[in-house]
Protein backbone atom coordinates (compact mmCIF):
# COMPACT_ATOMS: atom_id res chain seq x y z
CA UNK A 1 0.00 0.00 0.00
CA UNK A 2 1.21 3.43 -0.97
CA UNK A 3 2.13 5.86 2.17
CA UNK A 4 -0.91 8.19 2.90
CA UNK A 5 -0.71 11.47 2.15
CA UNK A 6 0.83 13.61 5.48
CA UNK A 7 2.63 16.96 6.11
CA UNK A 8 4.55 15.28 9.39
CA UNK A 9 8.19 15.82 9.70
CA UNK A 10 10.39 13.96 7.79
CA UNK A 11 11.14 10.32 9.84
CA UNK A 12 8.05 10.36 12.35
CA UNK A 13 5.85 8.49 9.71
CA UNK A 14 8.41 5.62 9.81
CA UNK A 15 8.70 6.19 13.53
CA UNK A 16 4.87 5.17 14.24
CA UNK A 17 4.81 2.42 12.17
CA UNK A 18 7.98 1.15 13.82
CA UNK A 19 6.40 2.08 17.36
CA UNK A 20 3.29 0.61 16.63
CA UNK A 21 4.48 -2.59 14.70
CA UNK A 22 3.00 -2.32 12.04
CA UNK A 23 2.40 -0.25 8.56
CA UNK A 24 -0.33 2.79 9.15
CA UNK A 25 -3.68 1.77 7.57
CA UNK A 26 -5.31 5.16 8.81
CA UNK A 27 -4.28 8.93 9.73
CA UNK A 28 -6.18 11.89 9.50
CA UNK A 29 -5.56 15.35 11.16
CA UNK A 30 -7.41 16.01 14.40
CA UNK A 31 -9.81 18.73 14.35
CA UNK A 32 -7.90 20.50 17.72
CA UNK A 33 -5.86 23.79 18.53
CA UNK A 34 -2.77 21.53 19.11
CA UNK A 35 -1.58 19.49 16.36
CA UNK A 36 -2.34 15.74 16.48
CA UNK A 37 -3.82 13.14 14.39
CA UNK A 38 -5.89 10.02 14.06
CA UNK A 39 -3.91 6.75 13.68
CA UNK A 40 -4.87 3.47 13.02
CA UNK A 41 -1.70 0.78 12.91
CA UNK A 42 -2.59 -2.27 11.26
CA UNK A 43 -0.13 -5.60 12.61
CA UNK A 44 0.82 -8.27 9.33
CA UNK A 45 -1.43 -10.48 11.55
CA UNK A 46 -4.62 -8.23 10.86
CA UNK A 47 -4.95 -6.59 14.89
CA UNK A 48 -5.25 -2.92 14.14
CA UNK A 49 -3.54 -0.31 16.78
CA UNK A 50 -6.05 2.57 17.05
CA UNK A 51 -3.66 5.59 18.42
CA UNK A 52 -3.62 9.38 19.07
CA UNK A 53 -0.63 11.17 17.79
CA UNK A 54 0.69 14.18 19.37
CA UNK A 55 3.72 16.24 18.29
CA UNK A 56 4.85 19.73 18.93
CA UNK A 57 7.04 21.04 16.06
CA UNK A 58 8.60 24.09 18.03
CA UNK A 59 9.16 22.58 21.56
CA UNK A 60 10.12 25.12 24.28
CA UNK A 61 12.55 24.08 26.57
CA UNK A 62 11.96 24.30 30.01
CA UNK A 63 7.88 25.20 29.06
CA UNK A 64 5.62 25.11 31.91
CA UNK A 65 3.28 23.07 29.68
CA UNK A 66 5.22 20.16 27.56
CA UNK A 67 4.16 17.35 25.54
CA UNK A 68 7.37 15.66 27.15
CA UNK A 69 5.81 15.96 30.35
CA UNK A 70 2.17 14.99 29.69
CA UNK A 71 3.73 11.90 28.37
CA UNK A 72 5.92 10.74 31.56
CA UNK A 73 2.35 11.73 33.50
CA UNK A 74 0.34 9.22 31.40
CA UNK A 75 3.10 6.21 31.74
CA UNK A 76 3.79 7.63 35.91
CA UNK A 77 -0.83 6.95 36.21
CA UNK A 78 -0.39 3.48 34.29
CA UNK A 79 -0.11 1.41 37.39
CA UNK A 80 -2.85 3.98 39.39
CA UNK A 81 -6.55 4.11 39.41
CA UNK A 82 -6.26 7.00 37.56
CA UNK A 83 -7.98 6.69 33.79
CA UNK A 84 -5.06 8.65 31.70
CA UNK A 85 -4.12 7.26 28.44
CA UNK A 86 -1.73 4.41 27.70
CA UNK A 87 1.91 5.77 26.38
CA UNK A 88 2.70 3.72 23.29
CA UNK A 89 5.84 5.31 22.81
CA UNK A 90 7.90 8.48 22.64
CA UNK A 91 10.33 10.64 20.18
CA UNK A 92 12.82 12.60 21.50
CA UNK A 93 14.06 13.21 18.12
CA UNK A 94 10.22 14.25 16.97
CA UNK A 95 8.84 15.33 20.14
CA UNK A 96 6.19 13.17 19.81
CA UNK A 97 4.19 10.95 21.44
CA UNK A 98 1.96 7.98 20.33
CA UNK A 99 -0.67 7.03 22.83
CA UNK A 100 -3.92 5.07 23.23
CA UNK A 101 -6.82 6.46 21.27
CA UNK A 102 -10.23 5.83 23.43
CA UNK A 103 -13.18 4.86 21.72
CA UNK A 104 -15.28 7.43 23.92
CA UNK A 105 -16.53 11.09 23.55
CA UNK A 106 -15.34 14.45 24.84
CA UNK A 107 -18.07 17.04 24.09
CA UNK A 108 -19.84 16.79 27.34
CA UNK A 109 -20.94 20.14 26.02
CA UNK A 110 -23.20 18.70 23.63
CA UNK A 111 -25.42 16.69 25.68
CA UNK A 112 -28.96 17.44 25.83
CA UNK A 113 -29.52 15.37 28.83
CA UNK A 114 -28.95 17.05 31.80
CA UNK A 115 -29.02 14.67 33.90
CA UNK A 116 -26.05 12.28 32.45
CA UNK A 117 -23.68 15.44 32.31
CA UNK A 118 -24.22 15.66 36.25
CA UNK A 119 -23.51 12.05 36.23
CA UNK A 120 -20.49 12.38 33.80
CA UNK A 121 -19.37 15.24 36.17
CA UNK A 122 -19.87 13.44 39.48
CA UNK A 123 -17.63 10.52 38.35
CA UNK A 124 -14.87 13.03 37.06
CA UNK A 125 -14.86 15.00 40.21
CA UNK A 126 -14.51 12.11 41.90
CA UNK A 127 -11.20 10.52 39.60
CA UNK A 128 -9.76 14.13 40.77
CA UNK A 129 -10.35 13.73 44.03
CA UNK A 130 -8.38 10.11 43.81
CA UNK A 131 -5.81 11.98 41.89
CA UNK A 132 -5.09 13.88 44.72
CA UNK A 133 -4.74 11.84 47.57
CA UNK A 134 -1.83 10.06 45.19
CA UNK A 135 1.37 9.72 47.40
CA UNK A 136 3.21 12.05 45.26
CA UNK A 137 6.79 10.08 46.87
CA UNK A 138 5.66 7.01 44.97
CA UNK A 139 4.98 8.40 41.20
CA UNK A 140 8.48 8.26 39.62
CA UNK A 141 8.22 11.84 38.45
CA UNK A 142 10.41 14.24 40.69
CA UNK A 143 13.03 14.34 37.16
CA UNK A 144 10.09 15.28 34.84
CA UNK A 145 8.30 18.04 37.22
CA UNK A 146 11.26 18.86 39.20
CA UNK A 147 11.91 20.05 42.69
CA UNK A 148 8.36 20.02 45.33
CA UNK A 149 7.79 23.36 46.15
CA UNK A 150 7.80 24.85 49.76
CA UNK A 151 5.84 27.73 49.83
CA UNK A 152 2.63 28.64 49.30
CA UNK A 153 3.58 31.10 46.82
CA UNK A 154 5.94 28.72 45.20
CA UNK A 155 2.65 26.13 44.80
CA UNK A 156 0.53 29.38 42.88
CA UNK A 157 3.13 31.07 41.12
CA UNK A 158 5.81 28.45 40.00
CA UNK A 159 4.18 27.80 36.12
CA UNK A 160 3.04 31.01 35.95
CA UNK A 161 6.70 32.48 36.73
CA UNK A 162 8.28 29.98 34.43
CA UNK A 163 5.55 30.54 31.50
CA UNK A 164 6.95 34.55 32.63
CA UNK A 165 10.74 33.54 31.77
CA UNK A 166 9.83 31.35 28.73
CA UNK A 167 8.12 34.38 26.96
CA UNK A 168 10.35 36.96 28.50
CA UNK A 169 11.80 37.90 24.83
CA UNK A 170 8.46 38.56 24.05
CA UNK A 171 7.15 40.38 27.29
CA UNK A 172 9.91 42.80 27.28
CA UNK A 173 8.60 44.35 23.77
CA UNK A 174 4.80 44.11 24.41
CA UNK A 175 1.98 46.13 26.35
CA UNK A 176 -0.89 45.13 27.99
CA UNK A 177 -2.18 46.83 30.74
CA UNK A 178 -4.44 43.73 31.65
CA UNK A 179 -1.50 41.33 31.64
CA UNK A 180 0.68 43.30 33.60
CA UNK A 181 -2.31 44.05 36.40
CA UNK A 182 -3.18 40.71 36.30
CA UNK A 183 0.46 39.32 36.89
CA UNK A 184 0.46 41.66 39.68
CA UNK A 185 -2.96 40.88 41.12
CA UNK A 186 -1.99 37.36 41.35
CA UNK A 187 1.19 37.74 43.43
CA UNK A 188 -0.70 39.81 45.88
CA UNK A 189 -3.27 37.68 46.84
CA UNK A 190 -1.76 34.09 47.15
CA UNK A 191 -3.82 31.68 48.65
CA UNK A 192 -1.68 31.05 51.84
CA UNK A 193 -3.67 28.28 53.29
CA UNK A 194 -2.93 24.77 51.18
CA UNK A 195 -4.53 21.48 52.42
CA UNK A 196 -1.22 19.67 51.02
CA UNK A 197 0.47 19.30 47.63
CA UNK A 198 -0.35 16.82 45.46
CA UNK A 199 -0.53 16.23 41.64
CA UNK A 200 -2.60 18.33 39.85
CA UNK A 201 -3.54 18.39 35.88
CA UNK A 202 -3.30 22.18 35.55
CA UNK A 203 -5.90 22.12 33.09
CA UNK A 204 -8.10 19.93 34.19
CA UNK A 205 -12.19 19.84 33.37
CA UNK A 206 -14.98 19.62 30.64
CA UNK A 207 -13.50 18.22 26.99
CA UNK A 208 -9.79 17.43 28.49
CA UNK A 209 -11.54 14.05 29.13
CA UNK A 210 -13.65 11.26 27.47
CA UNK A 211 -16.94 9.36 28.69
CA UNK A 212 -18.49 6.11 27.32
CA UNK A 213 -22.39 5.76 28.79
CA UNK A 214 -22.22 7.66 32.21
CA UNK A 215 -18.65 7.02 33.21
CA UNK A 216 -15.16 9.03 32.37
CA UNK A 217 -13.21 6.50 30.78
CA UNK A 218 -9.96 8.58 29.87
CA UNK A 219 -8.85 11.66 31.26
CA UNK A 220 -6.37 13.25 28.72
CA UNK A 221 -3.95 16.63 28.35
CA UNK A 222 -1.86 16.19 30.87
CA UNK A 223 0.89 18.41 29.85
CA UNK A 224 0.39 21.43 32.46
CA UNK A 225 0.67 18.80 35.01
CA UNK A 226 2.68 19.72 37.90
CA UNK A 227 3.28 19.56 42.06
CA UNK A 228 0.80 21.94 43.29
CA UNK A 229 -1.84 23.03 45.37
CA UNK A 230 -5.32 20.70 44.84
CA UNK A 231 -7.60 24.00 44.88
CA UNK A 232 -5.73 24.72 41.42
CA UNK A 233 -7.43 22.15 39.69
CA UNK A 234 -10.77 23.52 40.99
CA UNK A 235 -10.14 26.64 39.38
CA UNK A 236 -9.41 24.72 36.42
CA UNK A 237 -12.91 23.24 36.22
CA UNK A 238 -14.16 26.38 36.40
CA UNK A 239 -12.44 27.68 33.20
CA UNK A 240 -12.96 24.90 31.58
CA UNK A 241 -16.60 24.70 32.43
CA UNK A 242 -16.73 27.83 31.62
CA UNK A 243 -16.03 27.19 27.43
CA UNK A 244 -17.60 23.99 27.76
CA UNK A 245 -20.91 24.65 30.05
CA UNK A 246 -22.25 21.51 31.26
CA UNK A 247 -24.30 22.29 33.87
CA UNK A 248 -22.84 24.41 36.38
CA UNK A 249 -21.17 23.57 39.05
CA UNK A 250 -23.64 23.48 41.85
CA UNK A 251 -22.42 20.85 44.84
CA UNK A 252 -19.80 19.68 42.49
CA UNK A 253 -16.61 20.91 44.72
CA UNK A 254 -18.75 19.82 48.29
CA UNK A 255 -18.68 16.30 46.22
CA UNK A 256 -14.70 16.89 45.73
CA UNK A 257 -14.68 17.61 49.65
CA UNK A 258 -15.99 14.13 50.77
CA UNK A 259 -14.39 12.24 48.29
CA UNK A 260 -10.97 13.63 49.21
CA UNK A 261 -11.22 14.39 52.58
CA UNK A 262 -9.41 18.01 51.61
CA UNK A 263 -11.32 20.94 52.32
CA UNK A 264 -12.72 23.29 49.67
CA UNK A 265 -11.55 27.06 49.62
CA UNK A 266 -13.95 29.21 47.50
CA UNK A 267 -11.64 31.74 47.35
CA UNK A 268 -8.48 29.49 46.29
CA UNK A 269 -10.91 28.08 43.43
CA UNK A 270 -11.40 31.56 42.30
CA UNK A 271 -7.65 32.72 42.59
CA UNK A 272 -6.68 29.75 40.53
CA UNK A 273 -9.56 30.25 37.88
CA UNK A 274 -8.09 34.00 37.30
CA UNK A 275 -4.09 32.10 37.68
CA UNK A 276 -5.05 29.72 34.94
CA UNK A 277 -6.44 32.41 32.42
CA UNK A 278 -3.33 34.37 33.15
CA UNK A 279 -1.00 31.91 32.58
CA UNK A 280 -2.98 31.07 29.58
CA UNK A 281 -3.04 34.50 28.23
CA UNK A 282 0.56 35.30 28.13
CA UNK A 283 1.04 32.32 25.06
CA UNK A 284 -2.21 33.30 23.85
CA UNK A 285 -1.19 36.56 23.42
CA UNK A 286 2.39 35.97 21.77
CA UNK A 287 0.81 33.77 19.24
CA UNK A 288 -1.87 36.69 18.13
CA UNK A 289 0.98 38.73 18.02
CA UNK A 290 3.42 36.48 15.49
CA UNK A 291 0.85 33.15 14.66
CA UNK A 292 2.84 30.33 13.69
CA UNK A 293 1.82 28.79 10.38
CA UNK A 294 0.14 25.42 11.13
CA UNK A 295 -2.10 27.18 14.21
CA UNK A 296 -5.48 28.68 13.75
CA UNK A 297 -5.35 32.06 14.59
CA UNK A 298 -9.24 32.71 14.65
CA UNK A 299 -9.25 30.06 17.23
CA UNK A 300 -6.67 32.37 19.01
CA UNK A 301 -8.25 35.40 19.07
CA UNK A 302 -11.09 34.00 20.51
CA UNK A 303 -9.12 32.67 23.19
CA UNK A 304 -7.63 35.88 23.43
CA UNK A 305 -10.29 38.41 23.95
CA UNK A 306 -12.78 36.12 25.77
CA UNK A 307 -10.07 35.75 27.77
CA UNK A 308 -9.15 38.85 28.62
CA UNK A 309 -12.79 39.83 29.42
CA UNK A 310 -13.40 36.65 31.63
CA UNK A 311 -10.15 37.23 33.96
CA UNK A 312 -11.70 40.88 34.51
CA UNK A 313 -15.06 39.19 35.85
CA UNK A 314 -13.07 36.80 37.75
CA UNK A 315 -10.89 39.16 39.64
CA UNK A 316 -14.11 41.23 39.70
CA UNK A 317 -16.09 39.06 41.28
CA UNK A 318 -13.23 37.63 43.84
CA UNK A 319 -12.57 41.45 45.29
CA UNK A 320 -16.49 42.43 45.04
CA UNK A 321 -15.71 45.13 42.81
CA UNK A 322 -18.60 45.80 40.25
CA UNK A 323 -18.19 46.19 36.55
CA UNK A 324 -20.27 47.63 33.46
CA UNK A 325 -20.50 46.82 29.87
CA UNK A 326 -19.98 49.95 28.52
CA UNK A 327 -21.97 51.35 25.46
CA UNK A 328 -20.30 50.49 21.92
CA UNK A 329 -19.34 52.97 19.04
CA UNK A 330 -21.51 53.22 15.96
CA UNK A 331 -20.09 54.71 12.72
CA UNK A 332 -21.92 55.13 9.36
CA UNK A 333 -18.35 53.79 7.63
CA UNK A 334 -19.48 51.07 4.76
CA UNK A 335 -17.56 47.66 4.96
CA UNK A 336 -14.86 47.54 2.90
CA UNK A 337 -15.99 46.29 -0.72
CA UNK A 338 -12.73 43.83 -1.44
CA UNK A 339 -13.28 42.32 2.41
CA UNK A 340 -16.87 41.78 2.39
CA UNK A 341 -16.96 40.31 -1.10
CA UNK A 342 -13.66 37.68 -0.17
CA UNK A 343 -15.60 36.56 2.96
CA UNK A 344 -18.97 36.22 1.07
CA UNK A 345 -17.07 34.10 -1.47
CA UNK A 346 -15.43 31.73 1.09
CA UNK A 347 -19.03 31.29 2.83
CA UNK A 348 -20.82 30.61 -0.16
CA UNK A 349 -18.66 28.85 -2.85
CA UNK A 350 -15.79 27.11 -1.46
CA UNK A 351 -17.22 26.09 2.56
CA UNK A 352 -19.73 24.07 0.95
CA UNK A 353 -17.15 22.29 -1.47
CA UNK A 354 -15.21 20.97 1.25
CA UNK A 355 -15.78 17.66 2.57
CA UNK A 356 -12.58 17.53 4.60
CA UNK A 357 -13.07 18.75 7.95
CA UNK A 358 -10.16 20.26 9.07
CA UNK A 359 -9.62 22.01 5.74
CA UNK A 360 -13.52 23.25 6.60
CA UNK A 361 -12.50 24.49 9.24
CA UNK A 362 -9.49 26.35 8.14
CA UNK A 363 -11.41 27.76 5.80
CA UNK A 364 -14.18 29.24 7.98
CA UNK A 365 -11.46 30.53 9.94
CA UNK A 366 -10.04 32.48 7.08
CA UNK A 367 -13.64 33.85 6.56
CA UNK A 368 -13.76 34.95 10.22
CA UNK A 369 -10.81 36.79 9.68
CA UNK A 370 -11.66 39.00 7.06
CA UNK A 371 -14.45 40.01 8.69
CA UNK A 372 -12.48 41.06 11.37
CA UNK A 373 -10.48 42.80 9.44
CA UNK A 374 -13.37 44.93 8.07
CA UNK A 375 -14.47 45.75 11.73
CA UNK A 376 -10.87 46.91 12.79
CA UNK A 377 -11.03 49.32 9.40
CA UNK A 378 -14.45 50.81 10.30
CA UNK A 379 -14.21 50.78 14.17
CA UNK A 380 -10.45 50.71 15.51
CA UNK A 381 -10.28 54.72 15.19
CA UNK A 382 -13.05 55.49 17.19
CA UNK A 383 -12.02 52.66 19.98
CA UNK A 384 -8.61 54.03 20.26
CA UNK A 385 -9.77 57.46 21.08
CA UNK A 386 -12.25 56.44 23.56
CA UNK A 387 -9.23 54.53 24.98
CA UNK A 388 -6.67 57.16 24.99
CA UNK A 389 -9.39 59.88 26.79
CA UNK A 390 -10.31 57.07 29.55
CA UNK A 391 -6.82 56.35 30.24
CA UNK A 392 -6.48 60.08 30.44
CA UNK A 393 -8.93 60.50 32.82
CA UNK A 394 -7.22 57.41 35.27
CA UNK A 395 -3.98 58.68 34.96
CA UNK A 396 -5.10 62.92 35.03
CA UNK A 397 -3.11 63.54 31.72
CA UNK A 398 -4.47 63.78 28.32
CA UNK A 399 -1.97 61.95 25.95
CA UNK A 400 -2.01 62.59 21.77
CA UNK A 401 -1.98 58.69 21.13
CA UNK A 402 -2.97 55.33 22.30
CA UNK A 403 0.04 53.74 22.26
CA UNK A 404 1.69 56.42 24.60
CA UNK A 405 -1.16 55.84 26.96
CA UNK A 406 -1.06 52.12 27.57
CA UNK A 407 2.69 52.91 28.19
CA UNK A 408 1.40 55.44 31.12
CA UNK A 409 -0.87 52.81 31.78
CA UNK A 410 1.55 50.23 32.88
CA UNK A 411 4.08 52.23 34.57
CA UNK A 412 1.18 53.24 36.83
CA UNK A 413 0.08 49.93 37.23
CA UNK A 414 3.81 48.78 38.13
CA UNK A 415 4.20 51.70 40.75
CA UNK A 416 0.70 50.65 42.18
CA UNK A 417 -0.22 54.31 42.20
CA UNK A 418 -3.84 53.70 40.92
CA UNK A 419 -7.18 52.60 42.85
CA UNK A 420 -8.05 49.29 42.23
CA UNK A 421 -12.02 49.64 41.71
CA UNK A 422 -11.28 52.46 39.27
CA UNK A 423 -8.40 50.72 37.22
CA UNK A 424 -10.28 47.29 37.02
CA UNK A 425 -13.39 49.21 35.07
CA UNK A 426 -11.37 50.53 33.26
CA UNK A 427 -9.73 47.42 31.89
CA UNK A 428 -13.15 45.49 32.06
CA UNK A 429 -14.51 48.29 29.34
CA UNK A 430 -11.61 47.88 27.37
CA UNK A 431 -11.84 43.79 27.37
CA UNK A 432 -15.59 44.26 26.38
CA UNK A 433 -15.08 46.94 23.50
CA UNK A 434 -12.16 44.19 22.26
CA UNK A 435 -14.53 41.20 22.42
CA UNK A 436 -17.31 43.26 20.41
CA UNK A 437 -14.57 44.81 17.94
CA UNK A 438 -13.37 40.87 17.06
CA UNK A 439 -17.02 39.45 17.36
CA UNK A 440 -16.51 37.20 14.12
CA UNK A 441 -14.40 34.96 16.25
CA UNK A 442 -15.81 35.39 19.17
CA UNK A 443 -18.43 33.61 17.69
CA UNK A 444 -16.65 30.53 17.82
CA UNK A 445 -17.71 30.51 21.78
CA UNK A 446 -20.46 33.08 22.18
CA UNK A 447 -22.10 33.79 25.19
CA UNK A 448 -19.72 32.38 27.54
CA UNK A 449 -19.61 33.51 31.30
CA UNK A 450 -18.48 32.02 34.89
CA UNK A 451 -20.71 29.45 36.48
CA UNK A 452 -21.96 30.22 40.05
CA UNK A 453 -19.45 28.63 42.77
CA UNK A 454 -20.95 27.30 45.96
Amino acid sequence: MSKIFHDLPHGLYEWVEQSGGGSITRLERHLARREAWVVDITAPGGHVTEGFLRLDRNPIKGSAASLYKEAMICQALEDTDIPAPRLYAWSDDHCAALLARDAGRSDIDKLEDTARQRAIMQDFIKIIARLHRLNTDTLGLDKVLGAKPQTAAELALGDLDLQLRNFKRFLDNYTDPLMTYAVQWLRQHVPLEVPQMALVQGDTGPVNFMFQQNKVSVVVDWEWGHWGDPMEDLGNICVREFWNPCGGLDGLFKLYEQESGLPYQRFSAQYYRIQQNVRGMVGIHAVCAKPPQQEPLAWYLCYRYVTDRATCEGIADAMGIRIARPEMPTTTARADLLVSTAADSLRRDVLPRVDNAFAHSRAQDAARLIECLDRRSRFSATLNDTEREEIGELLGHRFAGVTQAQQALVTAIEARTLDDEKLLQYLARKAYRDEWLYAPVVELYPDRQWSALD
